[in-house]
């Protein structure tokens, strides 16, 4: 199902349209006073249209029958209730939906029609989440989607790349759950987690009196794996020689215990993730190229959070509704302020850390309460100083862009020791395009 991102209100209403915004914040909401300025915009790039039926009855036909052609969003017909007997015209014209404008609950309105504007979502759009754990509906997760699609048909290795937080192991396990495999194990492993002597004995098993300690033959992980999916998180943090014994399973498709004299085959999918540039490490810092090429097959890149800003909101409801029942806050939400300060806010640590401050907000919010900005830590709300202070009525938006833009490139120089390069990375610019803006804001 396609998710309404873009709305165009058309009416008399601007405050309507105004608590559109304030009750679905989510949404990018285009208010037009007559239905002669909306065709002016040719209705392109929108989800769905809603209009006003106190609007001319011919314009509102021809709205209802423009609709009905291939390709045009689809159209809500917002009435009073007195002229419910009109609903099956308007719905038989083409319009999506007829909403009743209730006169004696005004309030209730914007809710309503957020509601409806989701009943309406489009089958053959594109897919919001693959688990209930991957939400997503922008345009860089629909790409990761596709192909997670792809891999789960394929036989190939998988190599997931992205920052730490960006959930790796769930793309990981979307692979195997949509494969073949799905009804084989899923093993996880961190290979940083161990080290090399211990990281052997775990994925490939150990014979009695290999080393100390060693009491009795034992399985690797592999072997559990046989069949299944063995998903190796951190593969980058791995050593030489031990890449060397890797790259040698993935070749061969049988693994040797340590200590023992016989090999044993595996059929084992692999999926392995890190948070390195694992071809730059290979080029560079001495991870073997030969097992990247291995690896990389089907490479699978996570984007950071920060670069799909759309998803945020989505993420923290699905949070809010997970952890609000272990927390006995059932129906918690976010205030329009907390939403936008969410949106605002860079995410270094993902969606991780993302998780980590809504479980945050909900330990401080009272049954009932919607989390506010003072709910979170003053990591995010941090974000708003360049906002409130010193703010002028009449400045231009570009000029507070500009206004929080410096304050940004301020904070991460003196986060960084006045460290170009690196400041440059965190904010995910160029060298040139930073030296640019620092020019441009008057920062030494």
């Amino acid at each position: 199902m396609q998710s309404i991102r873009s709305v165009l209100w058309i009416g008399p209403g601007e405050r309507f349209a105004a608590d559109l915004v304030a009750d679905a914040p989510s949404l990018d909401v285009v208010w037009e006073r007559d239905v002669e300025g909306a065709l002016a915009l040719r209705l392109e790039g929108l989800d769905a249209v809603v209009v006003d039926a106190t609007e001319p009855k011919e314009a509102v036909a021809a709205l209802v029958a423009l609709a009905g052609l291939p390709g045009q969003p689809p159209l809500l017909v917002r009435i009073d209730a007195s002229e419910a007997d009109c609903d099956p015209d308007l719905r038989a014209a083409g319009a999506a939906d007829v909403l009743l404008r209730e006169a004696a609950a005004p309030e209730t309105s914007t809710a309503l029609l957020v509601e409806r504007l989701g009943a309406i979502a489009r089958p053959g759009g594109r897919r919001a989440r693959i688990l209930d754990t991957i939400i997503g509906d922008s345009r860089e997760m629909q790409e990761v989607f596709a192909l997670v699609e792809c891999a789960s048909r394929s036989r190939a290795t998988v190599l997931v790349t992205g920052e730490t937080g960006t959930g790796k192991e769930l793309i990981a396990r979307a692979v195997h759950d949509r494969s073949p495999r799905r009804q084989k194990p899923f093993v996880a492993l961190n290979c940083a987690a161990f080290p090399e002597t211990l990281l052997e004995s775990e994925l490939f098993g150990h014979t009695r009196g290999a080393f100390t300690g060693a009491d009795r033959d034992r399985k690797g992980l592999f072997e559990s794996a046989d069949r299944g999916t063995i998903f190796l998180d951190e593969v980058g943090e791995t050593s030489r020689p031990f890449q060397a014994k890797l790259l040698r399973v993935l070749q061969e498709r049988e693994v040797r215990p340590l200590g023992g004299a016989r090999a044993r085959r595996v059929d084992v999918r692999v999926i392995a993730a890190s948070n390195r540039d694992l071809w730059r490490q290979a080029v560079r810092e001495g991870f073997r190229e030969d097992l990247y090429y291995r690896l990389a097959v089907f490479p699978i890149h996570v984007p950071p959070l920060r670069s799909r800003s759309a998803d945020v909101v989505a993420l923290a409801e699905h949070f809010l509704t997970l952890h609000g029942r272990r927390e006995g806050k059932r129906g918690a939400r976010l205030s329009p302020e907390a939403s936008h300060l969410l949106q605002a806010y860079r995410w270094p640590g993902n969606v991780r850390e993302l998780e980590n401050e809504i479980q945050r907000g909900l330990a401080l919010a009272r049954p009932g309460e919607a989390l506010t900005p003072a709910h979170f830590s003053e990591r995010l709300t941090g974000v708003l100083e360049p906002i409130e202070a010193n703010a002028f009525p009449d400045e231009s938006l570009r000029q507070t862009l500009g206004r929080i833009e410096a304050w940004l490139i301020r904070r991460a120089l003196e986060r960084y020791g006045g460290n170009r390069t690196e400041t440059a990375r965190q904010l995910a610019v160029t060298r040139e395009g930073l030296y640019k803006k620092m020019k441009r804001f008057g920062i030494e």
